[in-house]
């Protein structure tokens, strides 16, 4: 009578559980519904748990299906489970009623009195609670024998209400919980995991955190299935599968074992239908009517109320978990799927899908058929589906007679170069070692492999086999050889975050493609080079810019985001010619979308968040980061970069608790690929978050690590990542003012040499708050007034309103309440007017009002009042030391501190002055 499943999916669930409890305290019973795998046992477990944590006395009963169809089990089971001693206080008949159960729980039922039964698992019930309350968990509701359903319904009406009970149950199977808890109970419902609290269930379970997105949409967000596609996932990658790159998650093993328990709770008469929506590319049911399926609606409503698609008003039918489809066609024999292709072969409206599903319909070559699919891979080539035109290469290729050779290969390669267009890894390693295992020659062998380099997006680290084979291949032909020096260029840059050697590289790339005649190679060589200086700091960066974008500028086959223009684009989102770069990136969007690049969508999306952002249109930059994300997901990108987006966008105009979630799985994911540009990134966003909800000393760790990791990368120029200014402000928050007055002596002379105006205001910022801590307060507000005049003159709302909550501050310690207040009202008027709202709430917060009684708090540092809430709050020196990151003796000494500024004594003085904070 166990619970089926195991596994700990108990993640994302903290507000169910606090749901379930309130149920069972106000009404004595309640109700857990989800679908198969969403964690409800997780639930019921953990609500047990805690009650038992406060002495109750809990009976746990879990059939499982075979118990359904044995008379009384789930009763013996319960009565089994019952100390002897609550069974001796029974009166004769009624003792004889158990007895018989619990010896012989087959047996025939004649003979057996069920009344004295009842009654005696009401008095079992009740003489519990003689001690306290009893909780039954009722797990598998579903599965209960229809006797013990019976008995449990006429126990549970005449139990005490000091026996409270849970039942859960699966929503695909007929309802049985309500009945037995009666007629109003509440209901909780599980609902499916998100994307995020797919990766925490990855990372609790030691699974690569970056494929989060992808498994959350091949699981829908159910936790066991999750679970199940990330383990089938490492153990294709432990066979040498290189799935650790994949995009199509395999559904194997475990994983469709679990996708088939949850096709099983639909009647059998849906499959033919399910396995046609499952082939189609966009089913509805319009299609799948005219694909021979008339009751298609009905078969699909019987689906849909067991939890396996949603169907749209207008028909469109869609898969709740990816895996689904990926199952029924698995499970399906090649004789039902080439009838179900041909059958939508002939249903569907799109010229291009009905080719394909006549290609799928049979497994035979066929020139004229071969030909056909290549003419609609061009088509989906010129829409920028570059995806499927990977998808019908392969299919071309596979269609090809062997009588022609040169033409599969062609196509093949042409195959391999659509998935690195689309950043499919998958089809990308196929049609790849497709062409490798053929006499191909060397230049489609480096094609091919260039394919597989382009489709890594930022796993770039463990392609340095791959970089070999290409080099040795390239050997005598400039053009190649450039090709292949950019991608070491790239992987120099990304994976090694070495901007010198990647310099060097460009420049090798951009002399082999002037030899070769390559313009387009060439410009892409000068613009890593332009990239490159421009970190290392070097004057000539802008001018080799322009030499890039001097040269003529067709399509771009290696992606626009390489290109001279995208990183003109760049450049200005540095200088904070926020104007100029919007007004680019307008352009920009329509025509990578239109080339079918993932990648390069992305990039101009998170351009675009960027500029939005600093130009305080927070509702305009979380859209575009919004999408940023859904695509990084759908087409199975390297997620690092999307989640530091998110992180940036939750920072300004969401939740600070969010944007550290996702900076986190950020940094995760950028670990796991070996992405140093996007590693740094994620933990600046993380360490400004740190600083902005006062975790200083959290702050100092996280960007000195930053800082750590700009130096190994010899990065020069401040403007790339603005960490300097950040940092500096965390060391004078953790009361280390010398260190940070040092940082800012160092980098400022960087900045002005460089004319990096908008970075200068930003130290500025770091430097006034700076003077306040070393004494000199009259300088600081001067320094910090002019500093916000300067980011409203550069249309930087939510730099000018991080500088007057920082004037704020520094006015609040001279107990100069009036400006303090002046400061943060206008700070709150310009993040309300930018849709900011943490940095909104957090002005209010600071609100001088909140400050507290005495006036003595207002001289204390923002380290000093971080220590004194601590210790007034009971935390002994040794627990604030732990949390604040410093040593004993270092909390004594600015203990000592704190009670001088406070005139106090003690710490019962302490928080008596304290009070109200």
């Amino acid at each position: 009578m166990a619970a089926t499943g195991n596994a700990d999916t108990n993640v994302g669930h903290g507000a169910l559980i606090e749901a379930v409890d309130r149920a069972l305290t106000t009404h004595g019973r309640a109700v857990l519904t989800g679908c198969a795998g969403s964690g409800k046992t997780e639930v019921a477990r953990a609500v047990a748990a805690a009650a038992a944590r406060r002495r109750e006395t809990v009976l746990h009963l879990a059939p499982e299906a075979a118990d359904r169809e044995i008379p009384e089990a789930a009763a013996a089971a319960l009565l089994a489970s019952v100390p002897r001693t609550a069974l001796d206080r029974l009166a004769g008949p009624q003792r004889t009623a158990i007895a018989l159960l619990r010896r012989e729980a087959d047996a025939p039922r004649a003979g057996r009195d069920h009344v004295a039964l009842r009654l005696a698992v009401v008095e079992v019930l009740r003489g519990l609670t003689v001690p306290g309350p009893v909780l039954l968990v009722l797990d598998n509701a579903q599965w209960l024998d229809p006797e013990s359903t019976d008995l449990l319904r006429f126990v549970l009406r005449l139990t005490p209400p000091r026996v409270r009970v849970l039942a859960a149950e699966c929503v695909q199977s007929a309802p049985v919980a309500e009945s037995l808890c009666g007629p109003g109970t509440p209901v909780v419902h599980v609902p499916a995991l998100g994307a995020d609290e797919v990766a925490e269930l990855l990372l609790r379970h030691g699974l690569p955190a970056r494929l989060a997105g992808r498994i959350h949409q091949a699981s829908g967000g159910n936790p066991r299935l999750a679970l199940a596609l990330g383990h089938s996932l490492a153990e294709a990658a432990g066979q040498g599968g290189g799935a650790h790159h994949a995009d199509t998650l395999p559904v194997t093993g475990q994983a469709r074992e679990v996708a088939r328990r949850l096709l099983a709770a639909a009647p059998g008469r849906t499959r033919p239908t399910l396995l046609l929506a499952a082939l189609a590319a966009r089913p509805t049911t319009a299609l799948l009517r005219r694909a021979g399926r008339p009751e298609a609606e009905a078969e699909l409503a019987q689906a849909e109320r067991a939890a396996l698609v949603t169907v749209a008003e207008d028909g469109t039918v869609a898969f709740t978990a990816g895996a689904l489809p990926a199952a029924l066609a698995a499970d399906a024999g090649w004789p039902e799927r080439a009838a179900g292709h041909a059958a939508l072969a002939a249903a569907v409206d799109d010229p291009v899908q009905a080719v394909r599903h006549r290609a799928l319909a049979v497994d035979t070559p066929d020139a004229d058929l071969a030909a056909e699919i290549t003419r609609a891979a061009d088509a989906c080539r010129r829409r920028g589906q570059r995806a499927l035109a990977a998808e019908l290469g392969l299919l071309a290729a596979e269609r090809t007679p062997a009588a022609l050779p040169q033409e599969e290969l062609a196509r093949l390669v042409g195959a391999a170069e659509d998935a690195g267009w689309a950043g499919r890894a998958d089809l990308a390693r196929r049609a790849t070692r497709a062409v490798l295992a053929r006499d191909a020659s060397p230049a489609q062998r480096v094609r091919a492999r260039l394919a597989v380099i382009d489709a890594a997006g930022q796993a770039l680290a463990d392609l340095d086999e791959t970089i070999a084979h290409a080099v040795a291949d390239a050997a005598g032909d400039p053009s190649l050889q450039a090709a292949v020096q950019l991608r070491i260029a790239w992987k120099h840059n990304i994976g090694d975050g070495d901007p010198v050697r990647a310099r060097d590289a460009a420049a090798e790339a951009g002399a082999l493609a002037k030899a070769g005649g390559d313009q387009v190679a060439e410009a892409m060589a000068l613009t890593v080079r332009a990239r490159m200086g421009r970190i290392l700091g070097d004057p000539d960066a802008e001018d080799i810019l322009a030499e890039a974008l001097a040269l003529p500028a067709p399509e771009v086959p290696l992606g626009m985001r390489n290109a001279p223009q995208f990183l003109a684009v760049r450049h200005a989102l540095f200088d904070d010619r926020l104007t100029d770069a919007r007004r680019q990136l307008l352009v920009l969007l329509p025509a990578v979308q239109r080339t079918g690049s993932a990648e390069d969508v992305f990039e101009v999306l998170r351009s675009m968040t960027e500029a939005e952002l600093r130009r305080g249109r927070c509702v305009r930059g979380t859209a575009h980061a919004r999408r940023a994300l859904e695509l990084t997901i759908e087409a199975g990108l390297s997620p690092g970069p999307a989640w530091y987006v998110a992180a940036t966008a939750e920072a300004a105009a969401g939740s600070f608790a969010r944007a550290a979630a996702y900076a986190r799985r950020g940094i995760r994911a950028s670990e796991e690929e070996g992405d140093q540009v996007f590693l740094s990134r994620g933990l600046y966003a993380l360490g400004t978050v740190e600083l902005a909800t006062g975790e200083a000393a959290r702050a100092v760790a996280t960007l000195s690590r930053v800082a750590a990791l700009e130096e190994a990368q010899q990065v020069v120029d401040p403007s790339v990542l603005r960490w300097h200014g950040e940092l500096a402000e965390a060391l004078v928050a953790a009361d280390a003012p010398g260190e940070a007055a040092g940082l800012l002596d160092r980098v400022t002379p960087v900045a002005r040499s460089l004319g990096r105006t908008t970075v200068l205001a930003a130290l500025d910022r770091a430097r006034g708050l700076c003077l306040s801590a070393r004494g000199e307060p009259e300088r600081a507000v001067a320094l910090l007034e002019a500093t916000a005049e300067r980011f409203g003159g550069f249309g930087l709302p939510l730099e000018r309103g991080r500088t007057l909550l920082a004037l704020a501050r520094v006015e609040r310690r001279r107990r100069r309440r009036a400006p303090a207040r002046a400061a943060l009202r206008a700070a709150a008027e310009l993040f309300e007017a930018a849709g900011a709202g943490p940095w909104l709430d957090l002005a209010r917060e600071n609100a001088p009002e909140s400050c507290g009684p005495h006036p003595g708090v207002a001289a204390l540092t923002e380290a000093e009042a971080r220590l004194a809430l601590l210790v007034a709050g009971g935390a002994s020196n040794q627990e604030a030391a732990a949390k604040l990151f410093l040593s004993v003796k270092t909390v004594e000494a600015r203990l000592t501190r704190i009670y001088q500024k406070l005139d106090v004594r003690s710490r019962a003085q302490l928080a008596t002055a304290l009070r109200g904070q």
